[in-house]
């Protein structure tokens, strides 16, 4: 009786196991007997675990979205099958990156559409949206280099999002600590934001600047029936600020479409207000940039099309939810740190959006649970910054 009790008990703490070989990587982190290699580095998260396994997951998601080389996966059921002993000694290495030429012609398709030039040209559309903070940090920098280079096709943002890239060309933003004490910070004229501080003086010298502006606009709009939208208010905010820097300089000057629905949710808001008073008139129409909006996703076709998304709340949804009119992206990164159990929209892993038809069942998502200042960066530099020359040689399509 003693024995059988204690072969069951072992039986069930040494229960079988089913063989993950071939089918699974090995968990083992970056070597640095080896020197340090930063690429390399990089690399070895895949089979680091936990969130920098799923940063490297996001690198190839984004690297097949922009259709470059992947060499380490498998994708089946929208779940990531890993054929490689180790980053550096892969058993299969397969072609993932996606262009039109890889599917057939619809029947009714144009003659460009079926010229094998056209379809090898034509990539994946990429939607790229961030909340306002990321702005306001140094992040900025890496969003206006991939807008710079047209290396995305739509962007979604906050109006903090707009108006700190504008404030940006006009004067600083600071470090500063996250346990800086409000009303001392209120005193001086700083504003904090997280463990950064904007003085106060930066929106004053920004109403300077963008209240003329709203005057022209105003002109005409009487005068020449221009109907506003808030994407072109950014158009020309890009346009007048003329900055290298600005992310919205760039996406003028190489005609990236920026939308950001909630445009009075900010001190750009406080400046249409402020002018609504000193020279009533202007007019902004939200109608016509909802059209325009699910209509980048709409007549995407026949690209694909990804999603990255930095952050949660509008940014997110704006872009989902314009996917949704297509019947889902292909593509899918998260990069945030809010969690599902409130239900927030912002906190919903990918697959919630499957259920809703923003995201299709057999699409290409991951999330990455991370402060994406940490993440984003890092994501770049393995995908669109590693391959600035190719985007030189094949600019998107305007679809």
């Amino acid at each position: 009786m003693e024995d059988k009790l204690f072969a069951n008990v072992h039986s069930t703490v040494f229960k079988e196991s089913e063989t993950l070989e071939g089918k699974s990587a090995m968990i083992e982190g970056y070597d640095f007997n080896g020197g340090v290699n930063y690429q390399g580095l990089l690399k070895s998260f895949i089979t680091t675990g936990f969130q920098a396994s799923n940063l490297g997951d996001a690198i190839e998601v984004v690297n097949q979205m922009v259709g470059f080389l992947s060499q380490h996966f498998l994708f089946v059921d929208s779940r990531i099958v890993v054929l490689c002993v180790s980053i550096s000694h892969c058993l299969l290495e397969l072609k993932l990156d996606w262009r039109l030429a890889h599917v057939e012609p619809v029947e009714d398709a144009s003659d460009e559409e079926k010229d094998p030039v056209y379809r090898e040209s034509v990539r994946c559309k990429v939607f790229l949206g961030f909340t306002s903070n990321l702005v306001s940090s140094g992040v900025r920098d890496i969003i206006r280099f991939l807008v710079e280079h047209h290396m995305v096709d739509v962007v979604v943002t906050t109006t903090g999002g707009i108006e700190e890239d504008l404030i940006k060309c006009l004067a600083p933003t600071y470090r500063g600590d996250f346990s800086l004490p409000g009303a001392q910070l209120r005193a001086k004229g700083l504003n904090r934001i997280g463990n950064l501080l904007v003085p106060n003086d930066n929106y004053c010298k920004f109403e300077d600047w963008i209240i003329p502006i709203f005057d022209k606009m105003l002109e005409e709009q009487s005068k020449e029936k221009v109907l506003w939208t808030p994407s072109k208010l950014i158009a020309r905010m890009g346009k007048e600020i003329n900055h290298e820097s600005s992310y919205l300089y760039w996406a003028y000057k190489n005609n990236v479409s920026v939308y950001c629905p909630g445009l009075t949710d900010g001190s750009l808001g406080d400046m249409l207000y402020f002018h609504s008073f000193r020279n009533p008139g202007l007019v902004i129409d939200v109608v016509q940039d909802i059209r325009a909006m699910n209509g980048e996703a709409v007549h995407a076709a026949p690209r694909k099309t990804g999603m990255i998304i930095l952050g949660g709340g509008l940014p997110k949804h704006h872009i989902c939810n314009a996917n949704m009119m297509r019947n889902g992206a292909d593509y899918a990164v998260f990069i945030n740190t809010a969690q599902e159990f409130d239900g927030s929209d912002s906190g919903a892993h990918p697959d919630e959006a499957v259920s809703w038809g923003k995201i299709r069942g057999s699409a290409k998502t991951v999330k990455v649970h991370c402060d994406a200042t940490i993440a984003f960066p890092l994501l770049v530099a393995e995908t669109f910054a590693a391959r600035t020359k190719e985007f030189g040689q094949a600019k998107p399509l305007m679809i």
